[in-house]
């Protein structure tokens, strides 16, 4: 079976992590694996729970070892089927509730049902909401020697200090620009002819998405692109006064809330590189944000990204895209010179 290593080498160090403490019996109950959104931390996740319950691990020379892809526990796992794996992630909302919690301690004390260890993932651990994460607590004070959890966490998204303490933190680093390219391009290469996206499109995504190669797949292959456009065209359109709040805010409906926060806190913190003497990631908000950076003191681009972290919590409660996003393009507004503003 191909080593995840092979496949995505920026998450090579976390992987090395793990075959040491594999090599040396220090595995522990439960590990914190944190990273930017999109960065691969499902992949890496899903290749430690296929190597724990593999049957009979190969070997490499270089001391590593991986899953083999051909005993049963391999088919079940490639098939999404193992009985012993369980993934629990928000479902039909932005939290994951406290009911799949308490299905992840029945599973956790119940006996493994054809390997002889279970693994349970908890994707995203930093949008459990209060009572799932007091309950997922109670499992994690309790360790067991045939459950290894793996807690999924997206880089700048808090966990609980109780959560985080009972776990040993692994962090995923983003790749190098030529090793996120050249993975994207691959990808993408493997596509049916005709469906591939243009070299311009791969270089946007990945820009928009940070470097992180998972979430550029999406972005080139998926509609985000279009909608981010009009979003953004709005937006400009309202700073510059030329359409009311209530239409730009239209834009963002088609993003959906995640997707909406995303945007303002990447320009946020773009605002904030700017005023620092640095330069804008986003090309297309550089002269936007150039000029906010000259007529505005540098803590206003924080205060922007306080008012991001503030609508994500109210994520919480299922709040509006177009809603928060009307709040938002207000704060932004407040930015711009008062003669600037919309009527």
């Amino acid at each position: 079976m191909t080593d995840i290593a092979q496949q995505m080498p920026w998450l090579a160090g976390a992987w090395s992590a793990v075959q040491q403490r594999l090599a040396q019996d220090r595995l522990p109950h439960a590990l914190l694996i944190v990273g930017e959104r999109g960065v691969g931390k499902r992949d890496w996740a899903q290749a430690v729970a296929g190597l724990l319950l593999c049957a009979s691990p190969v070997h490499r020379e270089t001391g590593v070892r991986v899953a083999c892809g051909h005993c049963k526990q391999c088919e079940l796992v490639a098939a999404d089927s193992h009985p012993d794996l369980r993934v629990y992630a928000p479902v039909k909302s932005r939290m994951v509730k406290v009911d799949q919690i308490r299905a992840l301690s029945s599973f956790a004390v119940a006996s493994p049902q054809v390997a002889h260890h279970k693994v349970i993932i908890v994707d995203r651990a930093d949008q459990l909401n209060i009572n799932a994460a007091n309950a997922l607590l109670k499992t994690l004070e309790e360790p067991l020697a045939d459950v290894t959890l793996l807690l999924l966490q997206e880089s700048g998204r808090p966990v609980l200090p109780t959560i985080r303490s009972r776990c040993q933190a692994l962090t995923i680093a983003l790749p190098s620009a030529e090793q996120a390219e050249q993975w994207l391009a691959t990808r993408v290469s493997e596509l049916e002819e005709g469906s591939q996206p243009g070299t311009d499109v791969l270089v946007k995504s990945l820009m928009l998405a940070g470097n992180a190669p998972r979430l550029a797949l999406d972005y080139a292959l998926g509609d985000f692109l279009a909608q981010r456009n009009s979003a953004f065209d709005a937006f400009r359109q309202f700073m510059k006064g030329q359409i009311p709040v209530g239409e730009a805010a239209k834009a963002f409906k088609a993003l959906g809330l995640e997707d909406t926060l995303w945007l303002f806190e990447s320009w946020a913190a773009d605002l904030a590189r700017v005023s620092a003497g640095g330069e804008a990631s986003d090309p297309d908000a550089a002269d936007m944000l150039g000029y906010l950076a000259r007529t505005n003191p540098p803590w206003r681009a924080h205060e922007l990204l306080e008012r991001v972290k503030e609508s994500r919590s109210a994520s919480v409660y299922n709040a509006s895209p177009e809603l928060e996003a009307s709040q938002l393009l207000i704060a932004w507004r407040d930015l711009m010179p008062r003669k600037r503003h919309a009527s």
